[in-house]
């Protein structure tokens, strides 16, 4: 990570540059490049984990499923949002194996 001498935010890169949102940016040279693993596009904000193996060692709780109201579901807990948020629970259910999440 890399701050700006400027205000000391954090330097983000993009478009081939770190990037300050004050306006500074500073060229990336090649280690740079490798360190922010520039090649790969980036993920999509909408991309939202899920677990697809066989989780019946997952813990389970009580809660109602709404497409076979089964009253049993697996759950765990993902943080999908910024850190400073609460993460998302995903439930996902004993019987009919349908998917859903909550936010807090």
């Amino acid at each position: 990570m890399e701050f700006c001498p400027e205000c000391g935010s954090l330097l983000l890169p993009k478009e081939g540059l770190l990037q300050c949102r004050c306006g500074y940016t500073k060229k990336i040279g090649e280690k740079e490049k490798e360190r922010y693993d520039l090649g790969k596009e980036p993920e999509s904000p909408r991309e939202i984990p899920v677990i697809e193996e066989e989780i019946q060692q997952m813990p389970t709780v009580k809660s109602d499923c709404r497409r076979c109201g089964n009253t049993e579901a697996y759950y765990w807990m993902v943080q999908t949002r910024g850190a400073d948020e609460p993460a998302t629970k995903f439930f996902r259910c004993t019987k009919c194996k349908y998917t859903w999440r909550e936010y807090d």
